[in-house]
């Protein structure tokens, strides 16, 4: 995958090597599984789930869900929902989109959730995006993996040993 390691840290030198990383954890996902990204405009979120959405089967482009909160692609080996809660207000507007519904057979994965969907399951990977600053050059974007549960904990282990 060409992308070095630091403990739960993955530096990813391009945008293709960010949708490589999201084949190559998409290996590790099961139905129920919830993926929670946090990180600026720009940082890889949709590039990232692109990949997983590549490793999973799914045959549709995968695009931003930015104007209708969530993109719903159930052709893969296990049907991605794609949520984007940036312009949600809080868990209230969360729940009105129903996600629990899905959460059993499907992998979910929300950009901008951090501390609105981590209820969804009780273990969940969060995955935190940073790009570099307006004067630094290049296309390497970081991506730090924070297992919730033991779950997670075991099988970013197995990702790591790969």
């Amino acid at each position: 995958m060409n992308a070095a390691r630091q403990r739960d840290v993955v530096v990813v030198p391009t945008a293709d090597r960010m949708r490589d990383f999201g084949a190559r954890l998409s290996v590790l996902l099961r139905p129920g599984d919830l993926l929670v990204l946090s990180g600026p405009l720009g940082a890889g979120k949709t590039v990232l789930t692109q990949g997983i959405a590549a490793g999973l089967g799914v045959r549709e482009t995968v695009t931003s869900p930015t104007f209708v909160l969530a993109r719903i692609y159930p052709d893969g080996r296990i049907p991605l929902v794609h949520v984007d809660a940036y312009r949600l207000g809080g868990v209230t507007e969360v729940d009105d989109l129903d996600l629990d519904a899905d959460a059993d057979t499907s992998v979910t994965v929300v950009e901008w959730g951090a501390g609105l969907v981590e209820g969804l399951a009780q273990d969940h990977l969060e995955l935190v995006l940073t790009r570099p600053t307006a004067d630094e050059a290049g296309e390497t974007r970081t991506v730090r993996l924070v297992a919730t549960g033991p779950s997670w904990a075991r099988r970013l282990r197995d990702l790591a040993a790969d």
